[in-house]
């Protein structure tokens, strides 16, 4: 039985409830601005006069008004889920489409296409005729509160199509309509200018109903009738429903809501005031715009490394746009800082044992950009490089060409490095399209020895693992590591304990099944990305890390944040725990017992060094096996050990205690006009650092002087 649809909008605004309104007689009038009944198919048709139409201005940026206390209230209601895929596809329907990958399912907002045109999996939904009696039409399931619809066009590298305007139409039935009204009015919608741009369409009347429909009326000249779309409700209670669905959520009680610069480092002080035993703020740099990043660390004794406890680290917002990353690091924070507090043992454990460094956003400049537009409209790209337009996944050093070329005219392959690769002369100049956040990282990397790492992206939902880069730059293909077996033990760690990568009946987020490979994949095998922090990590330094794409939905509304950190939650801490598997130790002078710095660390059969940190300790992570290791450096003799790592999240300890070299040894090697030998990569490598650091220092005093000649000028301007 029908329910008449209800405006109630003065209801609603004045904060009442929903508890009556509702009709047995389908055309019982309920307001004025609800005329204009149709059925599915006598939507407004091309081949006779259109009625009279208002035009209501739609908008692609969230106007700074509406941001304060006079809010415009229809922007409160979050979206539906097209995009986050809240919405299951059941519940999409048009009337017509032009082939089954271009169906009702793909017209949701930011959606990607795959490479070709025409294939299951394209970029939008398009229906199969040109003409004003197109819809695509979204069932929310309950009585829901409509205020706006969000709409792009196509995405494709081969198409143009986008709708140019459009009426919103309303139903409890899916089978007797009413179009939204402008006054006396059928409200037409401003809709696109260009196929990625979103764009917002707010009803004049925020209208209960359970249907909706976006009905096109002019499209892009020579392009098709497509689109991608959110939609914009509240859920009212509905007085006929015997029971009500709980809504998913968390009961940690954390800050959920999307954090800018300013929020941000609030949040992180009070982080820091309420457990400052355990915690420290510090910053590593600063962005082109001046941002400070800044990074928590979490332990026991912050600000300073044990010796044999292992760093780590997780960053999140290299893509500014990426956001939800950044929002489950300052969860992180929070959810470790009043765990502990509890005497939760877990949690305990991992301060205890543990250096933890958080960075919740590494391009700040990029996500103020998206922040301004909002989760909905800032669009697939908008915020995702830096201020300088750089993509900071490609903004590191390529070591992975330079030591794949060396090992292709070397003599012997094994005798090309394989790790502390420096970084290329180039690199370090002050002309070398480097950006500071970068610089900051790569500084950050050489100050503290860490073991392992995770960055946190956006957009899907796999975890990768290197190499990212392939050879010869071909677009896809996999490219493994030495240690391939336990960097794909990471990434299954963090997949399979992940709530939405591990649920088998999950919907794949653009065009890629990632289930297929139970959502781990080789960086390179999806695609090459040449430069990767991952990489820049793995060759240059000790420290493993790997890229979570951790949502469909790269910049969640804040109503999804609740669900996303417990979707997350487990994933985040397992993750954690794994930076205690493997082999540690330290690497002494037998003689004076004092730790060595730099030492080579080779477990046999793995193409892989890894070398002592400052104090001589080391880890090398590695699965569950017996290994033989030699661990040597210029002026000792090597030494050798056989080493068994188990199967629990508990390295096993393997200390090195190295004999020196007698120094009578070393005047008969001089003597004989021999070479004492020399660690000629890590003194080069060395050299690059320093480079790097003045070229860095000279940038960044040149940048600030010209943000303090540009703030002077305002100042007498005004």
């Amino acid at each position: 039985m029908e329910k008449t649809l209800c405006t109630l909008a003065a209801v609603i605004f004045l904060g009442g409830i929903l508890d009556a309104a509702l009709t047995d007689d389908p055309t019982t009038p309920i307001s004025p601005s609800f005329s204009n009944t149709t059925t599915a198919a006598s939507a407004s048709s091309a081949d006779r006069p259109a009625p009279t139409a208002a035009r209501i201005k739609s908008s692609t940026v969230r106007d700074k008004h509406l941001e304060g206390e006079g809010q415009d209230k229809r922007l409160d209601c979050p979206p539906l889920g097209l995009e986050s895929l809240r919405v299951d596809d059941s519940q999409i329907q048009a009337s017509s489409y032009q082939a089954t990958g271009l169906g009702p399912h793909r017209g949701r907002l930011n959606i990607q296409s795959g490479i070709e045109d025409g294939d299951l999996y394209d970029g939008a939904w398009c229906a199969e005729h040109k003409d004003r009696h197109q819809w695509l039409e979204v069932d929310a399931i309950h009585l829901t509160l409509f205020t706006g619809v969000i709409l792009q066009g196509r995405n494709s590298i081969w198409s143009w199509d986008w709708v140019l305007t459009y009426k919103v139409q309303l139903s409890n039935d899916s089978v007797s309509w009413k179009s939204c009204m402008n006054g006396t009015e059928e409200a037409i919608f401003e809709g696109n200018q260009d196929p990625e741009t979103p764009v917002l369409g707010l009803l004049p009347v925020p209208t209960v109903a359970r249907f909706i429909r976006i009905n096109p009326q002019t499209w892009y000249t020579n392009g098709s009738v497509c689109l991608r779309a959110e939609v914009l409700g509240c859920r009212v209670h509905d007085p006929t429903e015997t029971h009500s669905e709980q809504e998913p959520g968390s009961q940690d009680g954390l800050d959920f809501r999307q954090h800018n610069y300013t929020e941000m480092r609030k949040l992180m002080k009070s982080v820091t005031e309420e457990c400052p035993d355990i915690t420290r703020v510090y910053t590593i740099g600063k962005s082109y715009e001046g941002l400070k990043l800044y990074v928590m660390e979490i332990s026991d004794n912050p600000g300073k490394h044990e010796l044999g406890e292992p760093e780590f680290r997780y960053v999140a917002g290299m893509h500014g746009n990426e956001a939800l990353g950044r929002e489950l690091v300052l969860n992180l924070m929070q959810y470790m800082c009043r765990e502990y507090k509890k005497g939760n043992q877990r949690v305990v454990r991992l301060v205890t044992e543990t250096r933890i460094h958080l960075l919740p956003s590494m391009n700040p400049d990029g996500y103020e950009e998206a922040y301004k537009k909002g989760s909905e409209l800032a669009g697939w790209a908008d915020g995702r490089f830096t201020f300088q337009g750089i993509d900071l996944n490609h903004n590191f050093p390529d070591l992975n060409t330079i030591m794949w070329d060396a090992e292709l005219i070397a003599e012997d392959k094994y005798k090309v490095p394989n790790h502390y690769i420096p970084m290329p002369e180039y690199y370090t100049k002050e002309d070398a399209m480097v950006a500071p956040v970068t610089r900051a990282v790569i500084n950050w990397m050489q100050e503290i020895p860490f073991v392992l790492s995770a960055n946190l992206h956006g957009g899907e939902l796999v975890v990768t693992y290197p190499y990212d880069c392939t050879r010869d730059w071909v677009p896809k293909e996999d490219t493994p590591t030495a240690d391939n077996a336990f960097f794909r033990w990471l990434a299954t760690v963090y997949a399979s304990t992940n709530r939405v990568m591990s649920n088998p009946n999950r919907r794949h987020c653009h065009y890629e099944d990632f289930q297929a490979h139970n959502n781990i994949i080789n960086g390179g095998a999806w695609h090459t990305v040449p430069g990767s922090m991952n990489d820049f990590s793995y060759l240059h330094n000790n420290c493993f890390e790997v890229t979570v794409e951790l949502s469909c939905d790269k910049f969640p509304h804040v109503s999804e944040l609740p669900v996303e950190w417990e979707n997350n939650k487990e994933s985040l801490l397992i993750y954690m725990e794994q930076v205690h598997r493997g082999l540690k130790g330290v690497v002494r002078d037998k003689a004076t017992k004092r730790g060595i710095p730099d030492a080579i660390i080779k477990v046999e059969d793995h193409e892989h060094d890894i070398r002592s940190a400052a104090d001589g300790d080391y880890w090398r992570l590695l699965n569950p096996g017996d290994y033989k290791v030699v661990v040597w450096t210029p002026g000792y003799y090597p030494s050798t050990r056989q080493c068994r790592v188990g199967s629990e999240p508990r390295a096993t300890i393997c200390d090195f205690a190295l004999t020196r070299t007698p120094v009578q040894r070393l005047k008969e090697i001089r003597a004989k006009g021999g070479r004492i030998p020399q660690d000629v990569e890590l003194r080069v490598r060395a050299l690059r650092l320093r480079k790097l650091r003045a070229s860095t220092k000279v940038l960044n005093q040149r940048r600030e002087g010209q943000q303090r000649a540009r703030r002077a000028r305002a100042a007498r301007r005004a």
